[in-house]
């Protein structure tokens, strides 16, 4: 294969190089397609439709470096879908080995029921990488809200100073985002299902295949489902979901939310880490965040990174909920437009997910820094905290415009707050009392208790 056929990541650098880009490559999918195949083998041998030997055979041949992953793939132009010339070369490998066991190759089986399952166990695989890097970078922000439950720093809302918060509180955010992320690529987890349902939804050609009839045949279809989860480790449809796209909707779904969850942290990171503001910095190390042009940069790359991946992976995923819109009992075009879809979100976000986990363990945060920018508006970040303490001397209404009044005054004068509203006449507030208030490292509200109420809720349990 030349290198002009390798997609390399190289316009995909947060997904390049990372365990969720290889559990989504073509290799793996082939791979996840053959385990389909044996594990259908399997499930129709427990159930004495295909002989045992003819299963084992089957399995030992379904092995994706023993096909010619590039024939099949250019063969699908022929069928619109890889398993026909899977399915050929997997019959060719297995007569090879063991001729009579070859007509029991994907016995009574369709294209689509060995494709969504294969999907299925690609993305189960994927998820649970996924799903591990959250509870690595989910413990990397509790030990950093832990250790700044208390560091105070600017809030800001549409990006001025608003009133203080702590660095604590923020990064229990982060973590709590993180935490509902996994829990709904968990529940998405447990219930990936697989996909049996013959040539249009009703396992007749399972039925056929086996030569049942009469109670023998009513039953059977629940068996060779339940044997068939119970060979691939996924879960048991209610129905066959050839046309009922709601497992790929959930997956593209949980996974876009995934992705902006980390994304949020990327931005904060971004706008924290600014030359005039360096209450954060990204880890170092050799080559980390350098500029071509500029030798002084060292670019917050890995936030970078994961904000590429959260404006991509949501309008990806809306293809996939689009996909619903699937005709009949099989769609010709809906279907076949998930496979992209589903991989680019699998291996976007899984690429986010190990990024955060090296931005998490090694981010630095300047306590001294976030004091220095407290400091910015001489007090005026605490004006809310004066006027409140005013409301019971003055009335609300003229505590508010009052501290208005002062606070447009020492913004222009350059003067702090405390002093142009000790020059009030009556003020009612003494110098000490005005100083306390005016102090922004005392009024952080309920940010501490907030903090330690968040690191109390548990985690979702290990993939």
């Amino acid at each position: 294969m030349t290198d002009a056929l390798v997609d390399a990541g190289l316009l995909s650098p947060v997904r390049a190089g990372t365990p969720a880009e290889a559990a989504v490559s073509d290799t793996a999918w082939l791979q996840a397609m053959l385990d389909a195949e044996a594990a259908l083998a399997r499930a129709q041998a427990r159930l004495g439709a295909v002989p045992h030997t003819a299963a084992e055979a089957i399995t030992r041949a379904a092995r994706a470096e023993r096909l010619d992953l590039r024939a099949i793939a250019v063969g699908a132009r022929e069928t619109a879908n890889p398993v026909v010339g899977l399915v050929r070369a997997l019959t060719d490998a297995v007569k090879a080995e063991a001729p009579t066991a070859a007509e029991f190759v994907h016995r009574g089986s369709t294209s689509q029921d060995v494709f969504d399952t294969g999907a299925m166990l690609v993305a189960r695989r994927t998820l649970r990488l996924i799903r591990c890097d959250l509870a690595a970078t989910a413990e990397a922000l509790a030990r950093h809200a832990a250790e700044h439950r208390d560091t105070p720093m600017a809030g800001r809302t549409l990006a001025l100073h608003a009133v203080p918060t702590t660095f604590g509180l923020k990064a229990a955010g982060w973590r709590q985002s993180v935490l509902d992320a996994d829990r709904r690529l968990a529940v998405v987890d447990a219930s990936l299902p697989v996909a049996l349902g013959g040539a249009a939804g009703t396992l007749a050609g399972y039925l056929a295949s086996a030569r049942l009839s009469g109670p023998a045949a009513d039953a059977y279809p629940d068996r060779l489902i339940e044997a068939f989860a119970d060979e691939t480790g996924l879960a048991r449809p209610v129905l066959p979901w050839h046309a009922l796209r709601t497992p790929m909707a959930d997956l593209g779904a949980a996974l876009a939310f995934t992705a902006g969850a980390l994304g949020k942290i990327a931005v904060d990171v971004q706008s924290l880490a600014r030359t005039e503001v360096a209450e954060v910095a990204e880890p170092g190390g050799p080559g980390r965040g350098v500029s071509s042009a500029m030798p002084h940069k060292r670019n917050p790359v890995l936030a970078t990174l994961l904000r590429s991946a959260a404006l991509q992976v949501p309008p990806i995923a809306t293809g996939l909920t689009q996909c619903l819109l699937s005709e009949d009992e099989r769609s010709a075009g809906a279907w076949h437009a998930e496979w992209q879809l589903l991989r680019e979100c699998l291996r976007l976000t899984g690429g986010s997910a190990h990024t955060a986990v090296e931005l998490a363990r090694g981010l630095r945060v300047s306590p001294r820094r976030m004091r220095e920018n407290l400091g910015l508006t001489g007090s005026r970040i605490v004006a809310e905290r004066v006027a409140a303490a005013l409301a019971p001397l003055r009335g609300a209404a003229e505590a508010r415009s009052l501290l208005d009044g002062a606070s447009r005054e020492a913004e222009e004068s350059g003067r702090p707050l405390a002093e142009v509203l000790g020059a009030v006449p009556g003020l009612g507030l003494g110098a000490g009392e005005l100083a306390e208030l005016c102090d922004p490292t005392g009024y952080t509200g309920a940010a501490g208790p907030l903090v330690d109420r968040a690191l109390r809720a548990a985690a979702p349990p290990a993939p």
